[in-house]
């Protein structure tokens, strides 16, 4: 196999604004490769593509491929909605040469950072508060009261890994948080 690259995981509850820090460290860096997970989850959100956001399985074809050992991490997030990293997709974009760049929930960038050590960077996205939080999910618009509601309980309980991850960036302001970003980044690949 080839010389392997380093790994970057973005971890946060959902609406931290996890996606957005890294959307913006992909337009800056071409040798990162944004890592495609794979999902059950049965809505697709407006703009979103499969094979673009995430790979959008089936119930069935997930299990088949946890039976396979094809994930290097894998979870049931909510009821009946896996969410889980191909090792095909790490090998994808390491044989293009680059690093990978995670943006996955805060136990799927535990296991990857557990299992690749030194060779992982884990920052963790804090939202200001929860409050902040709910509000931004409100924003969304893609939440009804119940998978609100279970998102805030999540969030709250996912909170308390931070203190697991190699750094803790707090996402109070997007540019700031992403600058915040890019320096850990460049101390970590250079």
């Amino acid at each position: 196999m080839s010389k392997k690259g380093k790994l970057l995981i973005f971890s946060a509850p959902s609406g931290a604004g996890k996606t957005s820090i890294v959307k913006r460290i992909l337009s800056k860096y071409p040798n990162i490769g944004f890592s495609i997970s794979a999902t059950s989850r049965n809505t697709i959100r407006e703009g979103e593509q499969n094979g673009k956001d995430y790979y959008f399985l089936t119930l069935d074809e997930f299990k088949k491929k946890i039976k396979n050992e094809e994930f290097v991490e894998w979870e049931e997030v909510y009821d009946k909605a896996f969410y889980g990293t191909l090792k095909s997709e790490l090998e994808r974009i390491w044989t293009e040469g680059r690093h990978v760049i995670f943006d996955i929930d805060v136990k799927g960038g535990l296991n990857i950072k557990k299992q690749y050590g030194d060779r992982a960077l884990a920052i963790f996205v804090q939202p200001p508060s929860v409050q902040t939080l709910e509000e931004r999910l409100k924003k969304r618009g893609s939440e009804n009261d119940k998978s609100l509601q279970e998102r805030i309980n999540k969030a709250e309980s996912e909170m308390k890994y931070a203190s697991h991850f190699d750094v803790v960036i707090e996402n109070d302001n997007l540019d700031h948080a992403v600058q915040e970003a890019e320096k850990y980044i460049n101390e970590f690949l250079n």
